[in-house]
């Protein structure tokens, strides 16, 4: 869960239950979970080498036996990874690790099924191909990044770290702002170029220049609090605030914008 898309985003979309190849080695099926906070709904993403039978599955999604189960006739599945514990990324992973028969990875040790928790920099290597974890947290703290670096290009599955259309909600108090910056300028560190695979929207041509515009963003929504912590005196609740800096963004999102917001003064409380 994780962002503010613009409104009317819910009407039936033509690739719900279709597998769409996006690379040669990274192919996409979109969850029917559409929501002011999923968007269209959560990207769940397989992964295989061009001679590979078998595949890598991120984020089976939600508790949707159609889903999931149109998800396993794409298999056979080696390993099942998931980027955060958010129930529209992970609520079916279970399910989906009984149904094909693969271990489940993940940071959080809880959500992980036959097999050991990712840490920073571990490599799977499984479908033909090899994926380095990149620990990002700040949306959640057990969010992470996979890098894929084949020989037909780069990419990075970025969860909700980085999506395809709006922008992240780091999720009090599990989320940190300052970890999430810190994710944030380590994929602003990627090769010029590499493709981003985001857990909602659509991908992104170049995953670095996207989180160099993420923390553009970050830092003005910064000012903005910082002069409405200003304008408000004392110390105003984060419902305050949004109510001053998110003033013309639509009141159905302001709910998740106090989570950013939490974050915020949190940040700026320890920043000073």
């Amino acid at each position: 869960m994780s962002r503010f898309p613009a409104i009317g985003e819910h009407a039936q979309h033509p690739a719900y239950g279709v597998l769409r190849k996006v690379t040669p080695v990274a192919s996409v099926m979109l969850a029917d979970n559409p929501s002011i906070m999923t968007l269209d709904g959560t990207n769940t993403w397989l992964l295989r080498a061009p001679d590979s039978v078998s595949c890598v599955v991120v984020d089976p999604g939600p508790l949707d036996e159609a889903h999931l189960a149109r998800i396993a006739a794409c298999g056979p599945v080696a390993t099942v990874v998931i980027t955060h514990g958010h129930p529209d990324h992970a609520e079916g992973a279970r399910r989906f690790a009984e149904l094909v028969g693969a271990p489940t990875r993940a940071v959080n040790p809880a959500l992980c099924h036959n097999a050991d928790p990712l840490h920073d920099d571990d490599v799977i290597a499984a479908a033909g191909l090899r994926l380095r974890v990149l620990a990002t947290p700040g949306h959640t703290a057990d969010s992470l990044c996979l890098l894929l670096d084949h020989e037909t290009g780069k990419a990075v599955l970025t969860g909700d770290s980085v999506l395809g259309r709006g922008t992240t909600v780091v999720a009090h108090p599990d989320g940190k702002l300052a970890d999430y910056l810190n994710s944030l300028h380590r994929l602003a560190d990627l090769p010029p170029g590499t493709l981003a695979l985001p857990g909602h929207g659509p991908e992104l041509p170049d995953a670095a220049e996207a989180a160099r515009r993420y923390l553009t963003h970050r830092e003005q929504r910064l000012a903005q609090v910082r002069t409405a912590v200003d304008e408000l005196g004392g110390s105003p609740t984060a419902r305050q605030v949004v109510e001053v800096v998110y003033a013309d963004v639509d009141h159905s999102l302001w709910a998740a914008a106090e989570w950013s917001v939490e974050a915020q003064l949190e940040y700026l409380r320890t920043e000073n």
